[in-house]
């Protein structure tokens, strides 16, 4: 009788594991929950082998996005191991690892045959948002098919995980949105990871001047190293003052990359007549246009939510080293400590942190 209870509660272990749950602005905490389940057949749950954190989950804990309920498993960037297929999963088997996209799409709708997939009517950035999320042992993937990319043998897994949101949301939301072009001078406010990406990627296309624009001298040191010609820290030094007195009239792309007035403003005042601003930042609270002084300068705004669309390319890049994302990692924890790793990367200044990897 002793033995029969003893596995059954080995049983009920195996259905639980450990996730990273928000329980309301300002409270997180990493406890046993229910491990996720195949729920529809395109659906496959993946074991976490790394995951991360990103700024939009330290916007979730201060209460910025409402939509996120309490109970929710934060989380949407990751790569993994499938552990079990929907039976009309098509393209993954068990055992695949696989690169977690932030956005889910169900590849059929009409804003998925735009290629808008941030607006697939049944998916978007739906994970650690709407549904539970990666900073888990496991997570339910969603639409599998057209929401997971198989991972070359030998790629380094990684690096990949920059690849399920930050990058592939500085290029197409901060660099094609902003149509940067070769020769352009373009300016990004904002050297934080997403910051950073579009760095990275704006250098695809070649622009003649890159400057970064952060409060953060270590971040502004980095920059550097990762291609920028030129910084500026705001804190210290005028802006407007110092990029008028070296191009002829402002930048041609202003790229905000932080989600707050100042920095939006920042972009507004430096960009040139024809000229563009690419808004990647998420805001929480409203801006100031200041259109009485844009509208006669032919000046195109952008904004929106990454599509992922990009991620292919970037993988194939990645993969032949032409683009190297792992330089963005300064820190490393196990899932059991993810409570400091959001300490650490809530006080990033403090900490000189980037991005930091998660794993079981």
């Amino acid at each position: 009788m002793d033995k029969q209870l003893s596995n059954k509660s080995k049983m009920v272990q195996t259905k639980t594991m450990k996730a990273l749950v928000y329980d309301g602005p300002g409270k997180i905490q990493l406890k046993d929950v229910p491990l996720p389940k195949i729920e529809k057949a395109t659906d496959v749950l993946v074991k976490i082998l790394k995951t991360t954190i990103c700024g939009t989950d330290l916007g979730i804990l201060h209460g910025k996005t409402p939509s996120v309920k309490p109970g929710t498993t934060l989380g949407h960037e990751g790569v993994g191991v499938i552990e079990e297929i929907g039976t009309s999963v098509r393209n993954f088997k068990k055992g695949d690892h696989v690169i977690i996209s932030c956005i889910t799409s169900d590849g059929s709708c009409e804003y998925c045959k735009k290629q808008m997939y941030s607006h697939c009517e049944d998916g978007g950035w739906i994970l650690g948002n709407l549904i539970n999320g990666t900073q888990a042992e496991y997570v339910r993937i969603p639409h599998a098919d057209n929401s997971l990319h198989l991972i070359p043998k030998g790629a380094d897994e990684e690096a990949l995980v920059m690849l399920s949101d930050i990058l592939p949301t500085g290029h197409e939301i901060g660099v094609i949105n902003g149509g940067v072009k070769p020769g352009d001078t373009i300016a990004i406010v904002g050297s934080g990871p997403i910051g950073m990406s579009a760095l990275l990627t704006a250098q695809f296309y070649s622009p003649s001047k890159i400057y970064m624009i952060d409060m953060d001298e270590n971040r502004l040191k980095m920059a550097k190293k990762f291609g920028a010609t030129d910084t500026i820290n705001s804190a210290k030094e005028d802006v407007l003052k110092r990029i008028l007195a070296e191009t002829k009239d402002g930048v041609d792309v202003a790229i905000e990359a932080v989600g707050v007035p100042e920095t939006f403003d920042i972009c507004q005042k430096i960009v040139r007549p024809g000229g563009h601003i690419a808004n990647i930042g998420v805001h929480g609270k409203p801006v100031e246009l200041q259109i009485q002084d844009l509208w006669i300068q032919n000046i195109t705004i952008t904004m929106g939510l990454v599509n992922t669309n990009t991620t292919p390319m970037l993988l194939k890049t990645v993969s032949s080293g032409k683009l190297k994302p792992a330089k963005l990692i300064t820190h490393h924890f196990k899932l059991n400590e993810i409570l400091k790793a959001y300490e650490v990367f809530g006080n990033a200044a403090k900490e000189k942190a980037m991005k930091v990897i998660i794993e079981p």
